[in-house]
């Protein structure tokens, strides 16, 4: 059989709408975008039915979760695309943008925080989809994460998202328990009694919540619920752990306003193929901080 030969642009064209070349084929991967990680039944039977179709019949998954279908011969990449259409699917998730955005299963764990599948996809639909044109220096990484376990890892993206519960201490209501159910319930040994009397470290604290409710006579209660937000982390070649904000934010709406906000800082501040991690070493971190939180 003939080799295809593709022209660089013919390739160019198609790796800006998701399609990989596969190492020693003239075929090709479809990138399939999911929201979040979530997808129907009826979705999943759509992709199954493309990949038999038109490409090797292989599904495999990315660490962005995404769904990639191998084997796609360059003549069958409409087809592709519109098979997957008729499920509201579509490919992408490549270029100096944003990327398709991830998210842990906050909704559903029992230590999930927040509403991540909610806002994953709100932001996914403002700023992936809504943002689809927005040339930026390099690409953007959105994670979120329900609780402090960082399961997502969003400390290791451009922009992570981590749900937080913190603690309120009654120290008056503490009976000096010799079993306190607040220690034992801390992973972090953040939890210690100070001078008989219950007290949270602040500063070792990972606002997790896992203390919240385990002392009988509420020395330590429910407090203020909020979103974490933590930027220039990055995974790879080179590896920045993401420095969190100093302000914690419970308004979701706030928090969507803030997301758009960084990118278009992004945007505006960062050199051609720099990442946001190397943008706030170069004009430093308390610098951005004070621009991103200002007015």
């Amino acid at each position: 059989m003939a080799t295809l030969t593709i022209s660089n642009e013919e390739e160019k064209r198609v790796k800006a709408l998701g399609f990989l070349s596969n190492k020693g084929t003239d075929a090709f991967s479809g990138r399939v975008i999911t929201r979040n990680g979530v997808i129907s039944a009826e979705q999943m039977r759509c992709m199954v039915e493309a990949a038999e179709k038109y490409g090797n019949g292989t599904l495999t998954l990315t660490t962005r979760l995404t769904v990639e279908c191998q084997g796609i011969p360059f003549d069958q990449i409409d087809h592709f695309r519109n098979h997957l259409a008729t499920a509201g699917l579509e490919t992408g998730g490549t270029g100096a943008k944003v990327r398709p955005i991830t998210a842990c299963k906050g909704s559903t764990c029992q230590y999930g925080l927040i509403d991540t599948f909610g806002l994953s996809r709100e932001i996914h639909e403002r700023f992936y989809v809504g943002h689809r044109d927005l040339a930026l220096p390099h690409k953007f990484k959105i994670a979120v994460g329900g609780c402090p376990n960082n399961c997502m890892k969003p400390d290791l993206n451009d922009l992570g998202i981590i749900g937080q519960w913190v603690p309120v201490v009654n120290p008056e209501a503490c009976k000096h328990c010799k079993n306190c159910g607040v220690i034992t319930a801390c992973g972090v040994a953040a939890a210690r009694l100070d001078s008989g009397v219950i007290a949270i470290d602040r500063d070792i604290c990972r606002n997790c919540g896992l203390c919240i409710g385990k002392c009988p006579f509420e020395a330590v209660s429910g407090g203020t619920s909020g979103y974490q937000i933590v930027i220039g982390g990055r995974w790879g070649k080179q590896v920045a752990i993401g420095q969190p904000l100093r302000r914690l934010f419970t308004d979701p709406e706030e928090v969507l306003k803030l997301v758009e906000k960084i990118i278009f800082f992004y945007q505006q501040q960062g050199l051609p193929r720099e990442r946001f991690a190397q943008t706030i070493a170069r004009l430093g971190f308390g610098t951005v901080e004070a621009m991103l939180l200002g007015d």
